[in-house]
């Protein structure tokens, strides 16, 4: 089952490396759902924060294995899409006010 265009994008990735790529090259990162693929989250872009997009790379994200004393667990995986904007759009989101 396809997700809604509002389940598409679960939140940015705020990391260094996101903050470099959206100063540097107009690209910004965001969780987006599993099964969400590159044309459903252009289209969520687009259409939900306003902007153009003219490109989206999408990669799945391994979770880690972590360890609390002698306990051992996992992250779960998740998947990340680079969205690249048009020149000269940016969003707000990510502008601090």
């Amino acid at each position: 089952m396809k997700p809604d265009l509002h389940q598409i994008l679960l939140h940015p990735v705020l990391t260094e490396k996101s903050t470099a790529l959206r100063e540097g090259l107009n690209k910004v990162a965001f969780a987006v759902h599993p099964s969400a693929n590159k044309i459903d989250v252009k289209a969520a872009v687009e259409r939900m924060l306003n902007v153009k997009v003219i490109d989206v790379n999408m990669l799945r994200v391994r979770g880690k294995i972590k360890r609390l004393g002698r306990f051992t667990g996992r992250t779960p995986n998740w998947k990340k899409a680079v969205v690249t904007l048009k020149a000269g759009e940016k969003l707000d989101i990510f502008e601090g006010a």
